[in-house]
């Protein structure tokens, strides 16, 4: 299916080689056409950049980190599309992933989709997991959520929204505001059962915490600046919190009942005993 409609994928990246490679063969084992993909090279001071060139990827490079917000624009302005998938490169992409996504987004009438996915260690057959995953799930669609580890943008989001928040100092906080400004304009968003990562947890963002002596707990982003741009009183975020805290909490009930899983897990100790949230 994915071959048929009018798609382009693209990721930032800051070092953490090793991740990006791991990255890029799952794309390539699971049908991705390189062809569409835009890497965004945010200031790596190791060979990521050289690395990326090489396998044939259009790759664009910044002298310095410009933030995700800034490098995420780049992409999708590089290579326009009528659906743009904008997703972390520190993930392995499940089998069908693509197809359920695509397939989904447009059958259930979706302008923002994401897929299932599970965070942690990848010390599991997460191939075969996530294929039962899948199939158990297919057709499912948590909604009203999405995710910025992988974020499937149909191009009438652009026009309604504007794009993501080009400011350096957000560092992180850049997918809260546009999460917040779709929900505002009542846009359509879902979480894809059909569909899964594994996501290895932020990896660049702990990287760089490292590299500025923080603790993993600490944020990088500037909340000052955050709080500006969501334009919410206290108020208003503590409500919005809580309306999505009970959305993910009944949808985690419903999808227990139903599928034995839900579209999110995190594997942090016993990988035979993956947490279900």
């Amino acid at each position: 299916m994915s071959h048929h409609i009018d798609y382009s994928l693209t990721f930032a990246c800051l070092n953490q080689r090793s991740y990006t490679q791991l990255f890029v063969k799952s794309l390539i084992d699971t049908g991705v056409d390189l062809n569409r993909v835009v890497a965004v090279d945010n200031g790596s001071t190791d060979d990521t950049f050289d690395w990326l060139q090489a396998q044939g990827i259009q790759t664009l490079q910044n002298k310095k980190n410009l933030g995700c917000g800034v490098a995420w624009n780049q992409g999708i302005w590089h290579h326009q599309s009528e659906w743009t998938i904008v997703m972390n490169n520190d993930v392995i992409c499940g089998s069908d992933w693509l197809d359920q996504l695509l397939s989904q987004a447009i059958s259930q009438k979706l302008q923002i989709a994401s897929p299932a996915m599970i965070e942690g260690v990848l010390d599991y057959d997460f191939q075969t997991k996530s294929r039962a995953w899948g199939q158990s799930m297919t057709g499912y669609v948590r909604h009203g959520t999405a995710h910025a580890v992988c974020m499937l943008i149909h191009q009438s989001v652009w026009d309604q929204i504007g794009y993501f928040a080009p400011f350096t100092r957000l560092l992180g906080y850049e997918d809260a505001i546009f999460f917040q400004r779709a929900r505002e304009a009542n846009l359509t968003m879902g979480i894809v059962g059909g569909s899964w990562l594994h996501h290895f947890g932020m990896t660049t963002q702990k990287a760089m915490k490292l590299e500025m002596h923080l603790n993993q707990s600490d944020s990088l982003g500037d909340r000052r600046l955050l709080k500006e741009h969501l334009r919410m009183s206290w108020l208003d975020r503590k409500l919005s919190r809580y309306q999505i805290k009970k959305l993910t909490h009944d949808a985690r009930l419903y999808e227990l009942k139903h599928h034995q899983n839900t579209i999110h897990g995190i594997n942090d100790s016993d990988p035979s005993e993956i947490r279900w949230i």
